[in-house]
């Protein structure tokens, strides 16, 4: 006589579905805080936010605590949750943090066996590339997801989890403010030039030399942001 196959338990099965539906809202609710769709300042109830994702309260709720301690937004007890602003000092601590870990990813990425090293040389350039067409096309939003994925990807090659951990939530945040001063910015042509400059010392296997034009890029970046910020008058972002 066959035997009954054993069913799966209830109580795990119910908590890994609750574990994908707050994955699900996490990256949802961060998704269109890059974009700025969850703009900064934006306040609303859980369940207002809930309705605009096509969600469910309970995971939106929890997604949100993840978000607080990523540094975007803040849980207000009966009040909702806040998408928080950026000031010009919040921007330069964040480009303080991506500066020293952007360079030691290039240096590390660099530092690869040779096979592992061209792959991920590979990579950069297909995303420079990306870069450069939307330049030429004048599609801001596609050069700005190009650039982002760029660096997403110099930090995976660098295979340091606590280094992927730590950059995540600030590269969210600096994401948000290139993206909001996009058509204020004038230095897109030398982006595309420095990010060839990293990926022509990884391929080279130069390591001092990717750590350096990586940390070179992104000084160059926060010392044009910063003034456009003051320029302007974005006291937040």
């Amino acid at each position: 006589m066959a035997r009954a196959r054993p069913k799966g338990r209830p109580d795990v099965e119910d908590g890994e579905r609750k574990t994908s539906l707050v994955d699900d809202a996490y990256a949802a609710m961060r998704a269109a805080i890059r974009d700025a769709s969850f703009a900064p300042g934006y306040q609303a109830s859980e369940q207002e936010i809930a309705l605009r994702l096509g969600m469910s309260r309970t995971p939106v709720h929890e997604a949100a605590i993840r978000l607080q301690e990523d540094g975007l937004v803040r849980v207000l007890p009966r009040k909702g949750i806040l998408i928080l602003a950026l000031a010009p000092d919040d921007v330069r601590e964040i480009y303080d943090v991506i500066i020293a870990i952007e360079g030691r990813a290039a240096e590390l990425v660099a530092a690869l066996p040779d096979a592992e090293r061209l792959a991920a040389a590979q990579v950069l350039d297909t995303h420079t590339d990306a870069m450069a067409d939307a330049h030429k096309k004048g599609d801001l939003p596609g050069w700005g997801e190009a650039d982002g994925a760029f660096h997403a990807a110099l930090i995976e090659h660098a295979r340091n989890g606590r280094m992927s951990r730590i950059i995540q939530a600030v590269n969210d945040q600096s994401h948000r403010a290139r993206m909001l001063t996009l058509n204020l910015r004038r230095g897109l042509e030398a982006s595309i030039a420095e990010h060839r400059k990293i990926v022509q010392a990884v391929r080279a296997g130069k390591a001092a030399d990717a750590l350096e034009a990586a940390r070179a890029h992104r000084i160059r970046a926060r010392d044009e942001l910063l003034p456009i910020l003051k320029s302007y008058g974005l006291k937040h972002l």
